[in-house]
């Protein structure tokens, strides 16, 4: 008999899903050399990731709560890679 099991979302946190929506809209981007989140200052991107969150919001949380992981996570992100010398 063949057994299936029910797969796991990929993305398992709520801040996992910001950073998603983060890059699907283009406010954030990864160091390509050490892989660190960067926030692109983009304003436009940003509020696309807002619209993104208010038209589908995350599955198990609140419209509240996965704006407020988007915040978070914007707050939480620096415009520049760590580990990469100053330009």
């Amino acid at each position: 008999m063949l057994m299936t099991k029910e797969r796991r979302p990929a993305i398992r946190t709520l801040r996992g899903w910001a950073i998603s929506v983060l890059q699907e809209a283009g406010a954030i981007r990864e160091c390509e050399e050490h892989g660190w989140m960067q926030d692109r200052g983009d304003p436009h991107a940003r509020e696309r990731a807002f619209d993104i969150v208010r038209q589908d919001p995350r599955l198990g949380a609140s419209l509240e709560e996965a704006t407020a992981e988007i915040g978070d996570v914007l707050d939480s992100i620096g415009d520049t890679c760590p580990e990469c010398p100053p330009d």
